[in-house]
């Protein structure tokens, strides 16, 4: 029997990439690795569960749907399941929920967002975002040692950072995921545009003043949901995505906990750029789950246009 060829680039596993190339740290390496796994259960929930309300409501007072209840139960199982993380932040949850305080990680995760475009079919994905110890009230997403995301579409893809730069994996029929792409990155100038709450131009002058700008020779991308959209912002190498405040969300809608916060990591990564209008989302400091602030992020000059004309 003659021995198998080394495994090329396109073969190279998450595993194998988080070990031989991020060199991250093996209990790290078993919590990226166990949210991967969560991810492909999740995929498979989202294809064979029914839609509907659960009947519930998360802390934010958003009615919950069947599907969202199920993937933060499969994130949970899977994290408690690790043995190395201390606790967790989801989106799902009141609260900060302890898990082992002697455990090195503490991991915060929207576990699927853009849950209320199941029905039409559209992308979604899930958000996490790891930081060392026990800790996450008082941190900044600066302090993060990995973030990533999962995306849910006609492919399923992986994407995560340890500090040295952001890379894409694409789950493989046979539940692998392998490597798609190795150092994404943003350039400086965008064409593309992804505007979500919208409807905040109408009592903010300088999101009208944004939006007349892009309308200006820019090309819309939105989808409604933050992953597809900062997706496609790394696969095309630019473009910009913005959430601000108006008079009903007067810091956005978002939160930086387990939405902004791991964002902003992978898009610097990238050599992007992100900002809450006043400075960059790294270094806000989180102050409660659920915590909300605006977001622009995407390619720098882009970043630095909008800030200026949110200012002007």
């Amino acid at each position: 029997m003659t021995a198998s060829p080394p495994p090329t680039a396109a073969h190279t596993t998450l595993n194998g990439h988080l070990q031989d190339k991020a060199k991250a740290p093996d209990a790290l390496r078993h919590v990226i690795l166990d949210i991967a796994r969560a991810g492909r259960s999740i995929r498979h929930a989202i294809q064979t569960s029914e839609g509907g309300l659960s009947g519930g409501s998360n802390q934010f007072g958003e009615k919950q749907l069947k599907i969202d209840v199920i993937a933060d139960q499969l994130m949970e199982q899977y994290l408690r399941e690790s043995g190395h993380v201390a606790c967790f932040c989801s989106e799902e949850h009141d609260d900060i929920v302890e898990i082992d305080p002697k455990a090195p990680y503490s991991v915060v995760f929207d576990p699927l967002d853009g849950s209320s475009l199941v029905d039409a079919n559209f992308a979604i994905g899930s958000i996490f975002g790891i930081y060392p110890g026990s800790e996450i009230i008082g941190r900044a997403p600066h302090e993060q040692v990995a973030a990533g995301y999962v995306l849910y579409g006609p492919r399923t893809i992986f994407v995560y950072s340890t500090g040295s730069g952001v890379h894409a994996f694409l789950l493989n029929d046979e539940g692998e995921f392998v490597l798609l792409q190795e150092h994404m990155g943003v350039a400086d100038t965008a064409k593309n545009y992804s505007p979500g709450n919208l409807s905040a131009i109408h009592d903010n002058p300088g999101y009208k003043k944004a939006l007349d700008h892009w309308l200006d020779g820019m090309t819309l991308r939105y989808s409604g949901c933050m992953v597809a959209d900062i997706h496609h912002v790394l696969a095309k190498g630019q473009g910009v995505f913005t959430n601000v405040g108006g008079s009903k969300y007067p810091e956005g809608k978002l939160r930086l906990v387990f939405e902004c916060g791991p964002f902003a990591y992978l898009v610097e990564q990238a050599g992007g750029a992100s900002s809450d209008g006043k400075a960059s989302l790294l270094q806000k400091k989180i102050m409660t789950p659920d915590q909300r602030t605006p977001i622009i992020v995407g390619s720098k000059k882009e970043v630095e246009d909008v800030v200026q004309l949110l200012h002007s």
